[in-house]
């Protein structure tokens, strides 16, 4: 049986569109849009100002598209870690509360194609882009979305590798007829996809995440593949031509491996090439992906990383390692075990 055309995910304009092609009223398209994205609401039967007529038509040729979460593991620091369902496929977010914060991570492919040595996603290998419905589904479906104060896209996949689906759900987000977050409340996290990141920078106005783990060419090719087509000093050189003044953030991803990308030589490098710019380096204990030759430092170790970076002027912080006894922490997120 052909699966129903799904509702979640379209604009106020294309919900017109929907009712005019089944003849209902005209004003039945804004009411789909606040039923569905104001009110969260998983089924025809509960958008009660909706005649019965209207809502049986609605159900024989659409679906409303909201689906709750199929599993759910709670860390011991209280990270959730959510299995929601991806067409024949699933995906993994991270919902991690942490005192007036709560942030939740979410993933915009099955797999990922970018194959990163460090990341469990990237081991998975690519499956499919989710689309904007399967996306914002994660968001809408969160038990804890009343909770919700940050989204940031660091879940499973490349952001700018699912482009047109990416903004349509930061549109979803960010709008007045729909959730109407502001757009600083959001971070997209890429390793560099330039053509694309040069779009998003001038499409969009959510704060941008880059990966980053090393400053040096051959270092960070062995890390990420993705090196070799975009170099890393020049996907700082296209971020270095956008206006950074206001409230939008720009943050360098930087996961922290034992005696790799942590020495002297690196603080200087990354000094000179981020050195001036209105900007945060994340620095993140690597979390081991089984079969993987890689390790993370101790304490201290990253500490004296973070001090070094401070003193050359370069803000650092060490991101706090949640969720990573459910495998919900950085880069351990993966269903290669999972799919259908």
């Amino acid at each position: 049986m052909e699966e129903k055309e799904t509702l979640l995910g379209k604009t106020p304009a294309e919900m017109q569109e929907v009712v005019e092609k089944l003849g209902l009223p005209k004003f039945t398209g804004k009411q789909l849009v606040d039923w569905i994205y104001n009110k969260r609401c998983a089924s025809f039967d509960e958008m009660t100002n909706l005649s019965k007529s209207a809502r049986a038509l609605l159900e024989e040729h659409y679906q409303v598209g909201l689906h709750g979460p199929l599993k759910v593991q709670v860390s011991a620091d209280g990270t959730k870690k959510y299995l929601f369902p991806a067409g024949q496929h699933f995906v993994e977010v991270a919902f991690i509360p942490d005192k007036e914060r709560a942030t939740l991570c979410v993933s915009t492919q099955v797999g990922c194609q970018m194959d990163c040595l460090f990341c469990a996603t990237g081991k998975q290998g690519f499956q499919k882009n989710l689309s904007v419905a399967e996306i914002i589904n994660q968001v809408l479906a969160l038990p804890e979305f009343d909770t919700l104060t940050n989204i940031v896209f660091m879940g499973m996949g490349e952001p700018l590798n699912n482009y047109d689906n990416l903004m349509r759900t930061l549109d979803i987000l960010t709008q007045d007829w729909a959730l109407a977050w502001s757009p600083t409340r959001i971070t997209v996290s890429t390793c560099g996809i330039i053509p694309n990141l040069k779009r998003f920078l001038e499409e969009s106005k959510c704060n941008l995440a880059i990966s980053m783990h090393s400053p040096f060419h051959d270092e960070r090719l062995k890390l990420m593949p993705i090196e070799k087509t975009y170099p890393i000093k020049e996907v700082i050189h296209t971020v270095k031509q956008h206006d950074w003044r206001g409230q939008r953030r720009l943050s360098f991803e930087y996961i922290v491996f034992k005696d790799l990308n942590h020495s002297k030589e690196h603080v200087k490098e990354m000094a000179r090439l981020l050195g001036g710019m209105r900007c945060r380096v994340n620095l993140i204990r690597y979390h081991a992906v089984p079969d993987i030759p890689l390790k993370s430092p101790d304490g201290i170790g990253i500490t004296l990383f973070r001090d070094a970076l401070n003193d050359k002027g370069i803000i650092a912080t060490i991101r706090a390692s949640r969720g990573q006894d459910i495998d919900a922490a950085c880069g351990l997120l993966s269903t290669k075990n999972k799919q259908v």
